[in-house]
């Protein structure tokens, strides 16, 4: 008779794993990264992130280094049951590298309809001096 579980569970078979593997494709993605559009206008970049499900007390955004980052974090309130397995809390986080140039204040969030709007400013193009080139003769 063949055994019908992956191979990598065979030694550590839990009754959870079967589970997992038969409802895993229909149910679950297996990332949980924020789905982001992009678009480009003649100053800005608008980032569009998909946030189904978070209230925007659940959302903090931060810039650091360049990186403008997004967490949302959500638990369910404890209700003093025993529970063998818990998946409904749920966090995500993803970063953005926008550039050391961006300041904090020059950044607009919108959270509406589970949609995170951020508009980022581009940043001005650095003038290059004469100096910094070498003249080819």
């Amino acid at each position: 008779m063949k055994n019908y579980l992956p191979q990598k569970k065979q030694n550590n078979y839990d009754l959870f794993d079967v589970f997992d593997d038969f409802f895993k494709p229909m149910f679950f993605e297996e990332s949980r990264d924020l789905r982001t559009d992009i678009k480009e206008s003649d100053d800005s970049y608008e980032l569009e992130l998909e946030m189904p499900g978070y209230a925007k007390d659940e959302i903090k955004i931060s810039l650091e280094n360049g990186y403008l980052t997004v967490n949302a974090e959500k638990h369910k309130k404890e209700d003093g049951k025993k529970y063998l397995r818990r998946e409904i809390s749920e966090s995500t986080s993803r970063s953005y590298y926008v550039g050391t140039d961006v300041k904090r204040e020059q950044i607009k969030a919108k959270f509406e309809n589970g949609m995170l709007l951020l508009t980022v400013p581009k940043a001005a193009p650095k003038s290059v001096g004469g100096d910094n080139f070498i003249e080819i003769e």
